[in-house]
């Protein structure tokens, strides 16, 4: 598969290094074909000129010249592997203007030239869904979301390994406790009789009662801040993956919008020209009609002429035979 990438990056990018070369070797045909393009994007380029601080917006063929470097140079990096997926994304912004300046096949009257047009324009859509495709190639890659969820996993575990290890630690303590508790006891049982027996009795209660409640608080002390830190951990996590889960959406939700505009404008366009093509076809068919009449008058008034002439002759015929029979 990794092969397959290197091989398939360069056959790709191919055609936009060439087509850049192209534009920068004749920037003015491609200016004059770009010229709606630039018209319609002319208000944007204004805002972006305004930001920069430029006093005034570039012309045509600087604004092409500008679209083959980044064309040469996205392609030149898609090629050489570096950065592929930003150099896809590219490369894919940068071929619809170009597709619908270059292309606009709904507007070409003549049949072959228009349906030539058409090929470029849609070889231009295949190569665009292919662009689309190498942008979002992970590379065998876990996703954003797997990750997300993986770390949460991870840190939920750690929490219930550290509780279990302070769970044990918790209980070493308290069966110690409990061990120097029987010990105090039996030396306590075997001096019964004494006083002092009483006494070692009374204290290995308390040792043993001491023990256990610090044991227990310092388990439960222990498992608190082991939730606590996970907690934290597992939310950090989350919070850094939806923030740029929904940054990526957001920016996929305008590239599409901004593409479904463009393609609701194009369509507009072909409707509004549709009128136009059928009062054309309608006059060419009356064209037709006018001409076809004209030709079956003519034919029958070329064979009435040709009757007249062809009567004239057998009566002519007629005269001379009854002389020679005189």
């Amino acid at each position: 598969m990794a092969l397959l990438r290197r091989i398939a990056r360069p056959m790709l990018s191919a055609i936009f290094i060439s087509g850049g070369i192209n534009a920068l070797r004749s920037p003015q045909g491609h200016a004059q074909a770009a010229g709606p393009v630039l018209d319609a994007a002319a208000p944007a380029v204004g805002k972006v000129v305004a930001l920069a601080g430029i006093d005034q917006p570039p012309d045509a063929e600087t604004m092409v010249k500008i679209d083959a470097a980044v064309k040469i140079t996205a392609g030149s990096l898609l090629a050489l592997n570096k950065v592929p997926r930003l150099a896809s994304a590219v490369l894919a912004a940068s071929l619809v203007p170009t597709t619908l300046a270059g292309h606009r096949f709904w507007e070409i009257e003549d049949k072959a030239e228009g349906q030539a047009q058409q090929a470029h324009f849609f070889k231009n859509v295949s190569l665009l869904g292919g662009l689309l495709i190498a942008s979002a190639d992970t590379h065998g890659k876990p996703s954003l979301g797997w990750r997300r969820k993986r770390a949460g996993r991870l840190a939920a575990t750690a929490s219930a390994k550290k509780a279990g290890t302070a769970s044990g630690a918790a209980r070493k303590g308290r069966g110690a406790a409990s061990g120097v508790a029987v010990g105090l006891a039996g030396a306590a049982a075997g001096r019964s009789s004494s006083e002092a027996g009483k006494k070692l009795s009374r204290r290995a209660a308390k040792a043993s009662k001491a023990a256990s409640k610090k044991a227990d608080k310092q388990g439960a002390d222990l498992r608190k801040v082991v939730e606590q830190r996970g907690a934290e951990w597992r939310k950090a996590l989350e919070q850094q993956a939806g923030n740029r889960g929904a940054e990526w959406r957001k920016e996929a939700e305008q590239r599409r919008a901004a593409w479904e505009k463009q393609a609701r404008k194009v369509a507009k366009k072909a409707r509004k020209k549709a009128p136009e093509y059928s009062d054309q076809l309608s006059a060419l068919a009356r064209e037709a009609a006018n001409q076809a009449s004209k030709l079956r008058g003519d034919l029958a008034a070329r064979g009435s002429d040709l009757g007249t002439v062809a009567g004239g002759a057998a009566k002519d015929v007629r005269k001379r035979a009854k002389a020679l029979a005189g």
